[in-house]
């Protein structure tokens, strides 16, 4: 009798660990810029508006639990602010905070009317790519901006308004 009740607390403790949402960091937006214009300081600005409006969605959908860069990923961060081009510096990062995903992702500005927004997960554990997403959008806008990561997350990850 102890060990079927031993069985069923196991059992219990696995489903409960297992409904857990995943653990993930944000290793933040980058701009690759292959236009003939200069970065500008909207559009940086805009790099940490989509960051902050991606957080709040994928927040309040449940799917994730959210822990924060440690100081030392911070500093590196700072160092390799290319995520793309740093050799997986980005699972380095949710090593460093106990993370199970790193989500990170960039621009890509072709032109002021042309520009994509392309969202990455990685599987911290495994190194690979949990999934690699991107959407098209028009304008150099706020507004553009904004609906391009809103249309990713609602259509891309699947996920509510």
């Amino acid at each position: 009798m102890r060990n079927l009740a031993a069985i069923i607390l196991l059992t219990l403790s696995l489903a409960a660990r297992a409904a857990e949402p995943p653990t993930v960091v944000f290793a933040g937006f980058n701009i690759i810029n292959t236009s003939l214009e200069p970065t500008s300081d909207a559009e940086r600005a805009r790099l940490a508006m989509i960051g902050q409006e991606l957080l709040s969605r994928l927040g309040k959908s449940g799917r994730y639990r959210f822990v924060p860069l440690p100081p030392d990923a911070i500093a590196d961060a700072k160092a390799h602010p290319d995520v793309s081009g740093c050799g997986g510096c980005q699972l380095v990062w949710g090593r460093q905070a106990g993370a199970d995903l790193v989500i990170w992702g960039t621009v890509q500005k072709v032109s002021n009317l042309i520009l994509n927004i392309n969202l990455y997960i990685d599987d911290v554990k495994t190194g690979r790519k949990f999934l690699g997403t991107s959407v098209d959008i028009r304008g150099n806008t706020d507004e553009s901006w904004r609906h391009g990561i809103r249309y990713l997350v609602e259509n891309n990850l699947g996920l509510p308004s």
